[in-house]
């Protein structure tokens, strides 16, 4: 891979998910700990910056009454809803100190759902750039790291997905997702073995 022509996504690593307080905090501490993603992620974003790799961070915001979305929704926006997670300009809602954006980093706006790409516009971002590798993690593996993956292989990215650099609510959806899920969209590799592929 050539790095001028990757990126590194980063999905919602945010305080509500990221840090002790955080609303959604402890549904994924243990997963989080169980692969060690904030320091692993670190180390990624590090090197990746110094071998030339373009990153992209992808955190998901509501307004303080929600109003982007439905009153009634269902499935994991509901969680959120319920939770009052990721307010726009609140503390639950920043990136995480541990792995905050410099001057050069790209930060998506818009993600309101769980593809990074859906309401953003993150293909375009992509292409301007001429980027062709992506590696993708964060929060949740099994979904929206999968649904951001899976429309990166329909785009005709290529993909990679961080296993040691993503993290969710419990070990079995972690693992099925690793093992069974991701695999069918994107090369599923630590992000040591990703950052040794970069020319």
């Amino acid at each position: 891979m050539i790095p001028s022509k990757t990126a590194l996504i980063l999905i919602e690593y945010q305080n509500d998910f990221t840090t002790l307080g955080g609303v959604m905090h402890e549904a994924v501490k243990t997963c989080m700990e169980q692969t060690n993603m904030l320091e692993n992620t670190s180390n990624a974003l590090i090197n990746a910056r110094q071998k030339g790799v373009k990153i992209i961070y992808a955190p998901i915001t509501f307004s303080e009454d929600y109003r982007e979305i439905n009153s009634n929704i269902y499935g994991a926006l509901k969680n959120v809803l319920q939770a009052k997670a990721f307010r726009k300009n609140s503390w639950g809602g920043e990136i995480t100190d541990h792995l905050k954006p410099e001057a050069n980093d790209i930060i998506v706006e818009g993600k309101r759902g769980l593809d990074a790409f859906y309401s953003t516009n993150l293909d375009f971002i992509l292409r301007q750039l001429d980027i062709r590798h992506v590696a993708i993690c964060g929060f949740l593996t099994n979904c929206c790291v999968e649904s951001t993956v899976r429309t990166a292989y329909e785009k005709g990215y290529d993909v990679y997905t961080l296993n040691d650099c993503c993290a969710t609510t419990g070990y079995e959806e972690q693992h099925i997702a690793l093992t069974k899920d991701l695999p069918l969209f994107s090369h599923v590799v630590n992000h040591q073995k990703w950052l040794n592929s970069l020319d």
